[in-house]
């Protein structure tokens, strides 16, 4: 046990940001596949708008949901900045998704809506794994300053002279 309670010790942070990013991911993927599956059955968009549509939207939550939650406690280099960033990468970890969705759908000619969710499902599994790396690698960057936690040694009143 003491071993399990080093190692999580050492990775407590690693784990605490994989379990919030993971959990924001959970959610934009529900947002994502249902808006990929009511823009392709109930508007009769075709699979790959459907797939922009859906992501475009789902992009907008995630970015929210990491910037002020999963990694708050990064340095903030400007919301235009990041907002950039963050969706020029999720345009590349959108191509995976288009890639699955395209060919299952035009080179497998699987047109199913099952077939369809499969592909989105590979293509998400893919793209989230290059959106975690590249985040962390070029949006939410490390601080700079660590981020106090407590006061100085001396407290709020250090500099009151006490001898009177």
């Amino acid at each position: 046990m003491d071993v399990v309670r080093r190692l999580y010790a050492r990775f407590a942070s690693l784990v605490h940001e994989l379990a919030k990013f993971g959990s924001i991911g959970a959610v934009a993927f529900v947002l994502d596949t249902g808006l990929l599956n009511l823009c392709n059955v109930a508007f009769g968009l075709g699979p790959l708008t459907s797939k922009v549509v859906a992501t475009t939207i789902s992009t907008t939550f995630a970015y929210l949901g990491n910037r002020y939650w999963t990694f708050r406690d990064r340095e903030q280099s400007g919301l235009g900045r990041e907002y950039f960033l963050f969706f020029l990468l999720n345009g590349i970890a959108l191509l995976f998704g288009m890639l699955t969705i395209g060919f299952t759908t035009y080179t497998l000619d699987l047109h199913d809506t099952l077939s369809l969710n499969i592909a989105n499902i590979v293509g998400v599994g893919l793209g989230t794994l290059f959106r975690y790396w590249s985040y962390k690698k070029w949006v939410f960057l490390e601080a700079t300053e660590p981020i106090p936690v407590e006061l100085p040694d001396g407290g709020v009143d250090a500099g009151i002279r006490r001898d009177r």
